[in-house]
Formats: structure tokens, sequence, C-alpha cells
């Protein structure tokens, strides 16, 4: 399975970042081969629709999960539609997340948890 984490860096031991839309960077990782690329997120420095797009480019790569550990409505409405599952991770590296993902211990983000950004005021 291919799921994409929000990153503060750009390798895997790098810290889940906090935020969905505006995360620097992607790891999408591949959960049974362990390889793993990092992507630019282009729409983090948008003033508003950087959920919605960050959404749209993860579902692009093929992903089937995200992790982070905030997501808005229009991101989770985004994913909800390609059917994509969001879980959360706080305060750990890529790697560890994903370490927990494998096992089945990282909690699924079933509605937003943030109100997102409309607007960048």
């Amino acid at each position: 399975m291919r799921v994409a984490i929000s990153s503060t860096g750009t390798d895997i031991d790098s810290i889940v970042d906090e935020r969905f839309g505006r995360a620097r960077y992607f790891i999408i990782v591949d959960t049974e081969t362990g390889e793993h690329e990092t992507i630019d997120n282009e729409a983090y420095q948008l003033s508003g629709g950087a959920g919605a797009k960050t959404a749209q480019m993860i579902i692009e790569k093929g992903s089937e999960a995200v992790i982070s550990s905030n997501i808005g409505p229009n991101a989770m409405d985004v994913m909800e539609k390609a059917g994509i599952k969001a879980y959360r991770a706080y305060n750990m590296s890529v790697k560890e997340a994903v370490d927990l993902f494998n096992k089945g211990l990282l909690q699924e983000i079933l509605q937003p948890t943030s109100k997102g950004h409309h607007g960048g005021i």
C-alpha cells in the first residue's frame, strides 16, 4: 500500500508535520517494500485551497492512505470521495509513523481535525 505522510523534512527520519495542506513535504512510502519518495508540496504556500489541492496531489501520486496530525474539511472531503483513509500521528518520525501504521496502531481520522484556512487571512 502506498501511504503519504506529511513531513517537516525530506527523509524518512523527518518529523511528521502537524499540518496537511500546509506541509512542505510529503513522503510516500510503499508499506510492503519500504521504498519511499519525497514530494514537494507546491500547494503549501497558496493563500487558499491548499488542503484540497494537496489532497488532489496525493490522489494523483497513487496514495491509498494518508498520515498527518490534522486535516481540514476541504482536504477531508476530497480524500473521502477518492476513498482514501487518513490516520493521525503526532511527535514522531515518518519512519515511526509507518511502523505504527503497519501494526494497525494509528487512529483513523473520521472527521476534519481543524477548521482549515479560507483565504489565508
